[in-house]
């Protein structure tokens, strides 16, 4: 099977189109040939700098949408044929910018009726990062204020909705361009972040999402209602967040994992029309690297996929 591999951290031209031997699944895992996957920043981090997985060589991906291939020993779940699509193993090694993926099965769902394999590989790991912020940590509740910051991006084009559904009041920032896509997935409003200090716009908020890192998280503090919740989707800025909160807001780093209650409930949502992904671009997977060089300018509206 081809794969998309590296020796060493750099640049994206590190990433090269290789082939090698096709994985087997083994006790309770499944085989999924991959119809499409997805490229987040996370990737791309990871392909410049250890992280989690160590160091090279390595395949870089986690989002999968594809058709099991076979199952191993004590898989009751699924069985050749049926179309799933997940997470599996975030943020361990998944290699999941392959032509086929070995997983647990239990980290995969069955993917949406009537949604593609390029749409469907663009949720998981977005969709699980904005569900496990939104719900698991915040416990947002109808009429809570939600702030979602780059709300056009990858994690907050799936925020937007998620929140929405969930009944709250959504403010999103994104430059003024992508205003109309925002108020699209739903947000009650949108502020301009290169033209105003949205911290001075707005107030009473519940909830703030935090996809964007850096000084971001302080900054909208004053936003934040007491005892109101700030969540950043980045280690390296947490500590100075809680810092600069005290006790009047609390803090939060989420981190998301494989969680196939996760998959089902974004799957829900997908069928039910509350949700849905806007893909910026799908390339072969031979043109990884031209995927790495767009998600790195952070100018993307929604995700970049592959399809191998």
């Amino acid at each position: 099977m081809r794969v998309i591999t590296q020796d060493e951290l750099g640049g994206p031209d590190v990433l090269r189109q290789v082939v090698v031997d096709r994985p087997e699944p083994g006790p309770t895992e499944i085989l999924v040939e991959v119809h499409a996957t997805s490229v987040n920043p996370i990737d791309a981090k990871t392909r410049a700098e250890v992280i989690w997985i160590g160091s090279p060589p390595f395949t870089l991906g986690w989002d999968v949408s594809g058709v099991v291939a076979a199952v191993g020993a004590g898989v009751t779940l699924f069985r050749p044929g049926d179309e799933v699509f997940g997470m599996p193993l975030f943020p361990r090694r998944a290699a999941a910018h392959a032509e086929y993926v070995v997983a647990p099965a239990r980290q995969f769902a069955t993917k949406p009726a009537g949604v593609d394999h390029r749409h469907a590989a663009a949720l998981p790991l977005v969709g699980l990062t904005a569900w496990q912020a939104l719900v698991d940590t915040a416990h947002v509740r109808p009429g809570d204020r939600v702030l979602v910051h780059a709300a056009a991006g990858g994690v907050g084009h799936v925020a937007v909705q998620i929140a929405k559904a969930l009944g709250a009041h959504v403010v999103g920032t994104a430059s003024r361009a992508k205003h109309d896509f925002v108020r699209s997935l739903g947000a009650d409003e949108v502020v301009d972040y290169t033209a105003v200090d949205f911290a001075e716009v707005i107030e009473d908020v519940d909830v703030v999402l935090d996809t964007v890192g850096g000084d971001t998280g302080i900054r909208s503090l004053p936003t934040v209602r007491n005892r109101g919740l700030v969540i950043t989707l980045l280690a390296a800025t947490h500590e100075a967040l809680a810092a600069a909160a005290g006790d009047r807001v609390r803090t939060a780093f989420v981190l998301c994992e494989p969680d196939r209650a996760g998959l089902l409930a974004l799957s829900d949502l997908v069928t039910a029309g509350k949700l849905r992904t806007e893909l910026a671009a799908v390339l072969p997977l031979s043109e990884a690297a031209q995927a790495h060089r767009l998600i790195e300018t952070g100018r993307t509206t929604g995700k970049i996929v592959l399809t191998p």
